[in-house]
């Protein structure tokens, strides 16, 4: 028998750059008209700016080392052992005792300067961890290295201008993980009064939407069979997969455009001579509000039971095996404070709205995020055509102008934080902002509360 070669794979076509063009040119034109907001507040005194400047300098070097380490070692979520152990050993270099390994994650940290007898608490938050095959795709190590240099830059000053106490807490397993979840169940963030972090990205812009994510796993359970010779004994869950598949598509055209939904099939079937009797796909579910995150799973539960019915199969539904994320919510107050500080350092933070909202993903600083008031803006280290998670935008986190926003992300981390506690009107307006946002979300019990069916 003659078996035919194979044909060499060839390279598909690259996606059109139509839409990505109109979106950049839509942004300059915004961002040509954009005002940069300001903040009615004092916040610390001037002085402060020199001093955080003078210590971030002399830090250079710690810090580009430091980003270098984390990057190389590229640790994916919960296993970030060299990243950990690197941040430990700077700050304990730098005199900073350190706890890893608390609030039941290995690769958690805390370390705290000033006192909470003196004033309120503030948390600067790191994240280290790595994707999957390309590695630092989303720049957490210029994360850990902004809020590693804000934390030391404010343990330089003296004990006078730290009036309360400032933590730097290590958050593991953001890509998909949900760690800061997990860490706030565990009663990590206890105490804390802000919370403050930066965010790499192709632009400078302060309140950048961050979509609710769930995730979903739908299991079927069919009849296995003989595929030839008696198809008609069995019930098929690799149809069932197929066609909820297909209806999640046509789902699509009829959700609001901020929300999404994409997945992969995770099980089909051993071999083609048997019918398949159990089969699953698993899907990210994303939604700008937490109303219409919580419609859109009810929509694709219906989707999973009636395929069941029409397929004869059984769907068995997996929410969250990982806890979900709720929409990111931006302190105003905080936030204006933030854009002065990069003014300083020759940055334009843009408003909300200026980059297309299109230009979204998830975050676990969201849950942090509606239990007390924080701010998660993002710094420009790459053109503003390089996606998060794509190999180019590896290359931009790990560059010399990668460094220099993480430097410039710990400026601005350390004086917002400097502003929050010397200006007891603005954490009046800190706190008034989050109130008028909703307060306080019990988000572990967001969906069970709200009627979500388990």
């Amino acid at each position: 028998m003659t078996v035919a070669a194979a044909r060499p794979a060839e390279a598909p076509p690259r996606p059109s750059r139509a839409y990505l063009d109109a979106l950049e040119e839509r942004t300059e034109r915004r961002r040509a008209e954009h005002v940069p907001i300001g903040s009615p507040f004092t916040g610390a005194p001037e002085r402060l700016g020199g001093q955080v400047a003078h210590a971030i300098d002399r830090l250079d070097g710690d810090l580009a080392e430091l980003s270098a380490t984390i990057f190389d070692a590229a640790e994916e979520a919960f296993l970030e052992y060299r990243s950990v152990a690197a941040i430990a050993e700077l700050l304990r270099r730098h005199g900073v005792e350190v706890e890893t390994g608390t609030h039941g994650l290995e690769t958690s940290l805390r370390a705290g300067i000033g006192s909470a007898e003196t004033g309120p608490t503030i948390a600067i938050l790191a994240e280290y961890d790595a994707l999957p095959a390309i590695g630092h795709a989303c720049g957490h190590n210029l994360i850990a290295t902004a809020a590693v240099g804000a934390f030391l830059a404010l343990g330089r000053l003296a004990e006078a201008d730290v009036p309360g106490r400032v933590l730097l807490l290590g958050t593991p397993a953001e890509e998909g993980s949900s760690g800061k979840e997990l860490l706030a169940r565990e009663g990590f963030f206890d105490g804390v009064d802000a919370a403050i972090m930066v965010h790499p990205f192709g632009y400078d812009v302060v309140d950048q939407p961050f979509l609710g994510r769930r995730q979903l796993v739908v299991t079927y359970h069919g009849v296995a069979a003989h595929a030839s010779a008696q198809p008609y004994m069995g019930r098929n869950a690799l149809d069932a997969v197929a066609l909820n598949y297909q209806a999640v598509g046509f789902l699509r055209q009829h959700i609001p455009p901020t929300d999404r939904v994409h997945g992969v099939i995770r099980e089909g079937g051993d071999r083609p001579s048997v019918v398949p009797e159990r089969a699953s796909v698993e899907y990210y579910v994303r939604s700008a509000d937490a109303a219409t995150l919580l419609d859109l799973s009810h929509r694709l539960e219906d989707i999973a039971h009636g395929i069941a019915q029409a397929t004869g199969t059984v769907a068995e539904l997996t929410w969250d095996p990982l806890p979900y994320t709720l929409p990111l919510r931006t302190n105003d107050a905080l936030a204006r404070r933030w854009v002065g500080h990069q003014e300083a350092r020759g940055r334009v933070a843009l408003s909300g709205g200026v980059v297309p909202p299109e230009l979204a993903a998830s975050t676990d600083f969201s849950n942090i995020s509606v239990r007390i008031p924080g701010i998660h803006p993002m710094i420009a280290v790459s053109a503003t055509d390089v996606a998060l998670h794509t190999r180019a935008f590896a290359e931009a986190v790990s560059s010399p102008a990668g460094l220099a926003a993480a430097l410039d992300g710990a400026y601005g981390l350390a004086l917002t934080a400097l502003d929050w506690l010397h200006d007891g009107a603005l954490r009046d307006a800190v706190r008034a902002d989050f109130e008028a946002a909703g307060g306080v979300v019990d988000v572990e019990n967001y969906f069970t509360s709200e009627g979500e069916s388990e």
